[in-house]
């Protein structure tokens, strides 16, 4: 009796194992399937951010272009505006020079006896009247100072007039250019537009969006520490900003999102500040300084980071495109790039950071805003 008691205990215990057992087997092959999903996830978001990051440069590429020609097209219609200026000051010019040898010839000819209606004939056009007046040098030498500054002012015209036509056809190419370049940021921008939105699918749980802030914010301390070790090395004669708080240019135009200190995702806070601007507008460095980093930055898209010496550096993200190199020197209120909304973001805005030695200094106190 006893011993079949043992043996139904032995029997219960060794199902009660296979079936512990096939519960693990089913867990531990959940998990796995997990993990090849959460790896898969981790590599399509991956190649999503590589995506993103292509877009980003394109659209940077063709905005500093338009931006280029946007320039080009401005200086052309100057220049435009110069030259009909001047074009009416010539003519107006020749018309008085015309009326006033007119006059002299007129004397010239009654006291001669020449016929003046036939020369009078000639006046509908300085050309025509130039020729006329290569017949009469015997006229003063002040007389003939005055025709020599009308020939001038005629073979000046002309020039003026070519330069015009060429103005116009260039202003009609730039025309077309910008027309193209503008189109081809809407379809980069589309393009991007779907990628970011898949991205944020990927990391849609508050984890990973935490898990992506803090490799991001990662990523800024790592290229900062690194601008800031190659400032180090170099000798600058850049004087700092501890003179200038309070006093510092406002680098965008915009409304200003003072977010310093305060959580942006669980444990991550914001380390600067957001303006919220107009895409393409200006960004323009606080102080004078020298470019240490323009790149593409994961979570912070195409960024600028000027040294401004003693430790002092300014951060500039979200651009659209960046328009200095790295050991460019920029001078106060410079345009160093444009707004954007690159490294993911959903509107067009400037991220601004002033750090010294490293450590994130609230802008607030720094800029006259």
């Amino acid at each position: 009796m006893q011993v079949a008691s043992l043996l139904v205990a032995l029997f219960s215990l060794s199902a009660v194992a296979q079936e512990q057992q096939a519960k693990l087997a089913e867990l531990q092959a959940e998990l796995k399937a997990r993990q090849a999903t959460l790896a898969a996830n981790k590599a399509d978001a991956d190649e999503l951010r590589d995506a993103l990051k292509k877009s980003e440069l394109e659209i940077a590429a063709t905005a500093k272009a338009l931006n280029n020609t946007t320039t080009q097209l401005a200086d052309n219609r100057r220049q435009q505006a110069n030259l009909e200026a001047e074009q009416g000051e010539l003519r107006k010019a020749i018309l008085q020079q015309q009326s006033m040898l007119a006059s002299q010839l007129r004397s010239a000819f009654m006291a001669g006896n020449y016929d003046y209606a036939k020369m009078l004939f000639y006046q509908d056009e300085a050309s025509s009247f130039e020729r006329v007046l290569t017949y009469y040098q015997y006229l003063s030498k002040a007389r003939a100072k005055e025709i020599d500054g009308f020939r001038e002012n005629v073979a000046r015209l002309i020039k003026v007039n070519q330069q015009l036509e060429e103005k116009a056809s260039t202003l009609a190419k730039l025309l077309d250019e910008q027309k193209a370049q503008q189109n081809v940021l809407v379809a980069r921008q589309d393009d991007r537009a779907q990628t970011l939105a898949k991205l944020n699918k990927k990391i849609a749980s508050d984890a990973a969006k935490v898990d992506e802030l803090r490799q991001n914010e990662e990523a800024l301390v790592r290229a900062i520490e690194d601008a800031r070790r190659r400032a180090e090395s170099a000798k600058s004669e850049l004087a700092g900003l501890s003179g200038f708080k309070g006093k510092l240019l406002k680098p965008a135009s915009g409304r200003v999102r003072n977010l310093f200190g305060s959580r942006r995702q669980g444990q991550v806070r914001w380390k600067g500040i957001i303006i919220e601007g107009a895409e393409g507008s200006s960004v323009r460095a606080v102080s004078h300084g020298r470019v240490l980093y323009s790149d593409w930055l994961r979570g912070f898209g195409l960024v600028t980071v000027i040294d401004h010496g003693k430790g002092y550096m300014s951060v500039y993200g979200h651009n659209q495109a960046l328009l200095k190199q790295a050991g460019d020197r920029v001078a106060d209120g410079e345009t160093i790039a444009l707004v954007g909304q690159s490294g993911g973001q959903n509107y067009p805005n400037l991220y601004f950071e002033i750090r010294h030695k490293g450590k994130a200094l609230s802008p607030a106190g720094w800029l006259d805003l």
